[in-house]
């Protein structure tokens, strides 16, 4: 589903960096999108894109708390609109209604929106 939504954003003139480099203090992908009537060379609509992924050893509001902290932080960097962090559960036993949810933010934070997969 993300890789559909990525492809749609390429083929419609945005950008997408990816970054591999760990503990670098990089986000996971930065999609940057022409503003209307611009070219993306223009200055662009950012939006940052962290993946998480919950396992047996670690707790789902955790990984979700943390990941927050960090998909704000590479906002403030790269000067981005909005976040998404993405948070895919591997722990065994859970059913497809626990791992799939979106949490919009609240008003008074930073616009994260959370995605379970």
């Amino acid at each position: 589903m993300l890789h559909a939504y990525l492809q749609r954003v390429v083929n419609s003139g945005g950008r997408i960096t990816r970054e591999y480099a760990v503990a670098r203090g990089r986000t996971d992908l930065l999609i940057e999108w022409p503003l209307p009537g611009q070219a993306l060379a223009s200055p662009a609509s950012n939006h940052v894109i962290e993946c998480k992924v919950v396992g047996e050893k670690s707790g789902l509001q955790r990984v979700i708390r943390e990941g927050l902290q960090q998909t704000a932080w590479y906002m403030d960097r790269c000067g981005a609109q909005s976040g998404h962090l993405v948070v895919f559960d591997m722990r065994p036993g859970r059913s497809w209604e626990e791992r799939v949810f979106r949490k919009d933010p609240e008003p008074d934070q930073p616009p994260i929106t959370v995605w379970g997969m």
